[in-house]
């Protein structure tokens, strides 16, 4: 009997290691999970993996955690968007005290609710929520925003319709040169993101040394304006032209 060839027996082993080495899984509610052997090589950069940021992963379980309770009804008039919160598992973040900011930022007089024609609650059943705010690691962020066809190269936040997706490494560096503490990037982040969910489209700087719109893409850069987290500011709508 001839001896089976050692090279063609490793080969063998190989495919079946690689084989075994990606699953596939989706919860109930939760976007489809991907698990790799080597999940830093995925996505840009022709494969090569991305170095870990420093003080937090950039790659979770890509699985969440929802906040539980909810909160009142927040404004006075219009129709009401109830939105869940959820943190990516294994992103070293409490669920509930990024729950606790969203809910800060999105019930203040400052925030959509003061076009008096919007409603905001948060809610911890997903059956009755309008849309989910998720705090996900780079990697994680990344593929969820290329589901709806979105390119992010890990580094932005993004909407798809029901989902607002909060890229970690956004919300624990902000972006240089911002000239604004973290705080106020978190808020914008939050107001910018759920802008879109409420139908709000990009917004141009008006001119050098002016607030810069919410709906500015304030990440990729100021362009002569100031830092603003708030779309309106002393108790009007603030914005600038429209992004064609």
């Amino acid at each position: 009997m001839r001896r089976r060839p050692r090279r063609t027996l490793l080969l063998g082993l190989l495919v079946l290691a690689v084989g075994v080495g990606v699953t596939v899984s989706r919860g109930d509610d939760e976007p489809p999970t991907r698990t790799v052997t080597n999940p830093g090589g995925m996505g840009h950069g022709g494969g090569v993996a991305h170095p870990a940021p420093s003080g937090y992963p950039s790659v979770g379980a890509g699985r969440f955690t929802a906040a539980d309770g909810g909160t009142a009804v927040h404004g006075t008039d219009g129709p009401l968007h109830r939105y869940r919160v959820a943190v990516e598992r294994g992103a070293g973040q409490d669920v509930d005290a990024f729950a606790a900011r969203v809910d800060e930022v999105l019930s203040d007089g400052r925030s959509w609710i003061a076009s008096n024609e919007l409603r905001v609650q948060r809610v911890a059943d997903a059956e009755e929520a309008d849309f989910t705010i998720y705090l996900a690691t780079p990697v994680t962020s990344e593929r969820m925003c290329a589901e709806g066809g979105l390119t992010t190269e890990r580094y932005t936040s993004c909407r798809l319709p029901g989902r607002v997706i909060i890229n970690l490494a956004r919300w624990m560096e902000a972006v240089p040169d911002y000239g604004a503490p973290l705080d106020t990037y978190r808020t914008y982040v939050i107001n910018h993101e759920a802008g879109h969910e409420f139908g709000e489209l990009h917004e141009n700087c008006p001119g050098p040394g002016e607030p810069a719109p919410v709906m500015q893409q304030q990440t990729y850069g100021l362009r002569g304006c100031v830092a603003n987290a708030w779309p309106y500011l002393d108790g009007r709508r603030y914005a600038g032209e429209i992004v064609p």
